[in-house]
């Protein structure tokens, strides 16, 4: 027999009735019932019920066990009594009558408890994570985790992509966010980056003539935290294909993702259409550029019936230029307290309140109430209601102004009012790509142009549409967003030197800088590059919203905190101060 186990603690079952055999895990729970002990013993596979009544001869030895020790037990597999029978778990049939054990690890005290449904401060849970990890969920979320990146892996095969490695010492790479810089002991005063991405690598494979390489790769940010964010590393499937249109990638990654929701989502419809929304719609319609398309509130411009109205604060507004009202409709949304609470949500987002009309029965009829509808009269208030489509029982919210400075507030009110008013659908998965980002952004304070997203796209257009106006100019970048999530950001490359160059030209960057920052990519676009493009899909995401988990770390095996520490690993640490000697550094303190 083995030194540890001869079955798991999901084997065993009916069929294996009067075998001896040989069990290890931990001391899940412990009940004494009339002096028989019963022990659910734990592994990664199961668990299955072990007792030792008073006639075994270790029985003694039994009694000293406690919670979280690891054990190897020897015993005789019996049925249950049919009432017995435990339909929950595989093992429900049996229990082992213990006949030998030996402890294989004693626990001390434990700072959190593995069994049952407890919660602890995520900072208890992440210094002790080797604890926190032998909870069912999340044994269960790192299980799916993993299943999830060899599936992926699977479908890129079966696309004829290969998998190729790329440096994880190297040079910044411009992704927008702080490089975590590494210190050179052969080169005093240099750094090495930790890359933010394959992005320049990748780009290279493709001028070296591979056709498509994707690799599950590993990204470092020193970037602030946020639920849906590691603050720290990450990991994504980076792809990237030669002689590829936007389309191509489209149709190259939708069959990958919506394979896996399929195979991971728990029964829940994935939709098969993504539409296609440009990045001006999703901010007109929804708010944001990563839409919730579960909810089906779609916002609508409504300027022109608030244009010279009886509305004061909004026809004001509208003298203004670059201003507009923008109505959030909600069906079902009909009631003065449903209405007041909405506006008290939008004054907590740092909003003068939210302006609202909501349609009732009236003594001829139904008829608008609220404030809004009594300053504007009804035929502006039934042209409103006629565009967005309401009927008696709905409402509709309005915010204006200039849309940067409510957009977001707006998206958001938008979600919890599809939340509460039960529209959002709870059991679907709804992707969609947002298309034609700008390639450029405008500094309201400076009026300096630079880059809105990745600045190695290819404009729409290419040099001609350069020659304009810079705030006008698109660019072949594309995200994906499912439920409320960006999962997918991507673009199609800029590979023509001269291109390149004008480019970063209008955002501020002679040609000698860019030789200097990305001289390895501009050089080898000189020597026949294809046209190329990709994507890049965040891996801990894609788990997450499988798992229905709203906070990243619950999926990440060893995350850092709120504050990008290790709690467990204390880091970061104060280096010796023989490290520093050997880097050349020595540490400045900081003035409070």
């Amino acid at each position: 027999m083995h030194a540890y186990r001869s079955h798991t603690c999901a084997d065993l079952t009916a069929a294996d009735v009067g075998q001896t055999v040989r069990l290890s895990g931990w001391v899940h729970r412990i009940r004494d019932h009339g002096g028989i002990l019963f022990i659910d013993l734990r592994d990664h596979y199961g668990i299955t019920q072990v007792l030792c009544d008073p006639d075994s001869p270790v029985f003694a030895e039994v009694e000293t066990l406690r919670s979280e020790w690891c054990v190897r037990i020897d015993g005789e597999v019996k049925a249950r009594a049919p009432e017995l029978i435990n339909a929950k778990i595989p093992t429900g049939e049996i229990e082992v009558f213990v006949r030998d054990i030996e402890v294989l690890g004693q626990a001390g005290e434990l700072p959190l408890i593995v069994f049952g449904d407890q919660e602890y401060p995520e900072e208890t849970r992440l210094r002790y994570r080797y604890l926190d990890l032998r909870r069912e969920v999340m044994q269960r979320n790192m299980t799916l985790r993993s299943d999830v990146v060899a599936s992926i892996r699977r479908r890129m095969w079966d696309q004829k992509f290969r998998e190729y490695q790329t440096p994880i010492i190297t040079a910044s790479s411009p992704e927008g966010a702080r490089d975590f810089l590494v210190p050179s002991r052969l080169h005093p005063g240099k750094f090495y980056a930790l890359p933010q991405a394959p992005q320049q690598f990748k780009q290279l494979i493709m001028v070296s003539g591979f056709d498509k390489y994707f690799q599950v790769a590993p990204c470092f940010r020193d970037e602030d935290p946020r639920a849906d964010r590691s603050p720290t590393d990450f990991y994504q499937l980076d792809l990237e294909m030669s002689f590829a249109t936007q389309q191509d990638v489209f149709d190259t990654i939708q069959p990958v993702l919506e394979g896996v929701f399929e195979e991971f989502g728990d029964g829940k419809k994935v939709d098969k259409h993504w539409p296609h929304i440009s990045y001006k719609e999703a901010a007109l319609w929804y708010g944001t550029d990563k839409p919730d398309l579960r909810n089906p509130i779609k916002m609508q411009d409504v300027s022109e019936h608030f244009r010279g109205s009886g509305f004061a604060i909004f026809a004001k507004l509208l003298e203004q230029e670059g201003t507009e009202i923008r109505a959030i409709p909600a069906k079902g949304g009909g009631s003065r307290k449903f209405c007041d609470r909405m506006n008290s949500y939008a004054q907590k987002e740092g909003l003068p309140g939210m302006g609202y009309i909501f349609w009732r029965d009236g003594e001829n009829g139904m008829e608008a109430a609220g404030p809004l509808a009594k300053n504007i009269g009804p035929e502006r208030t039934e042209a409103i209601r006629l565009q967005l489509g309401l009927g008696k029982g709905d409402a509709a919210f309005f915010l204006g102004g200039k849309p940067a400075s409510f957009e977001a507030v707006a998206g958001r009110a938008r979600n919890v009012i599809g939340e509460e008013l039960g529209l959002t659908d709870k059991d679907r998965f709804a992707f969609c790509w947002v298309v034609d980002f700008p390639m450029y952004e405008k500094d309201d304070e400076t009026g300096a142009i630079d880059f809105s997203h990745n600045p190695f796209s290819m404009p729409q257009g290419g040099m001609e549409a350069l020659q304009g106006d810079p705030l006008e100019v698109l660019g072949y970048q594309y995200d994906l967003a499912c439920n409320g999530y960006e999962l997918v950001s991507g673009a199609i490359r800029n590979h023509k030197p001269e291109i390149m160059f004008k480019a970063f030209e209008l955002a501020g960057y002679g040609e000698d800088e860019v030789r200097k920052r990305f001289g390895g990519m501009v050089n080898a676009f000189q020597y026949g590059a294809p046209p190329h493009g990709g994507c890049a899909a965040g891996i801990d995401r894609i788990v997450m919203l499988l798992a229905d988990e709203a906070n990243i770390r619950e999926v990440i095996m060893f995350p850092m905190n709120q504050r990008a520490e290790d709690l467990m690993m204390s880091a970061p640490s104060e280096p010796t101060s023989d490290q520093l000697m050997d880097l050349g550094l020595r540490v400045i303190p900081r003035e409070d």
